[in-house]
């Protein structure tokens, strides 16, 4: 059997997530699959004598057997590939569930529509087999950078100590802070919004 080394390029976030690589007669393939949040991805396939770039989603490379060259790229019929490779696919976990809550200005009490999702959250990791909470903290622009690192980081904490209060394990969560770094909606500084003043829950 011909045989297919692969390598991903470096914005390819989960290699697991977007490859799916079968050996089949008469030789070996690998089909780049769509990433589960719609961003691009990309892997090299290396065959003994060459190698090709999959950068599109189901896009086929195949090395045959006693075939010399580079592998040979087409497009693949996105129902074939699921429809022969089921069990593969029913091996994959599913996708992360994703939170969003709010705050007060200035603290780190969740406003009353946030508590009901932190719930939500909690009730969606408690029946995922295995799951991990990531607890992501961010501020407005209002106040220093450092100030905000850490209300941004007491904010996570927060949200994490409900989860652990509820029975969840603690050491299935992490809880970080971002600052003002990575905000929802674009602001000069110190501008008070409350779209930023959030956590994001990532349940997988």
């Amino acid at each position: 059997m011909s045989r297919l080394t692969t390598r991903a390029l470096p914005f390819l976030a989960v290699l697991s997530a977007a490859l799916l690589a079968a050996c089949s007669t008469p030789g070996t393939r690998v089909v780049l699959l769509p990433q589960a949040d719609g961003k691009p991805s990309a892997v090299v396939v290396r065959a003994k004598d060459g190698e090709e770039i999959l950068s599109r989603p189901y896009q086929r490379a195949t090395a045959a057997v006693g075939a010399s060259g580079a592998p040979v790229v087409d497009q693949a019929d996105p129902a074939k590939v699921h429809t022969e490779n089921k069990f593969l696919f029913d091996m994959q976990p599913p996708p992360p569930q994703r939170y969003t809550v709010y705050f007060d200005v200035g603290g780190t009490r969740l406003t009353p529509t946030s508590q009901q999702i932190v719930n939500e959250a909690l009730i969606a990791a408690q029946t995922r087999s295995g799951s991990d909470i990531v607890v992501t903290g961010h501020t407005d622009t209002k106040g220093a950078l450092e100030q905000n690192d850490m209300l941004s980081q007491r904010r996570a904490q927060e949200v994490a100590q409900i989860f652990v209060e509820r029975q969840f394990p603690a050491k299935r969560i992490e809880a970080v802070g971002r600052g003002e770094r990575e905000l929802a909606v674009p602001t000069a500084d110190e501008v008070d919004e409350p779209r930023n003043r959030r956590v994001t829950i990532e349940v997988r």
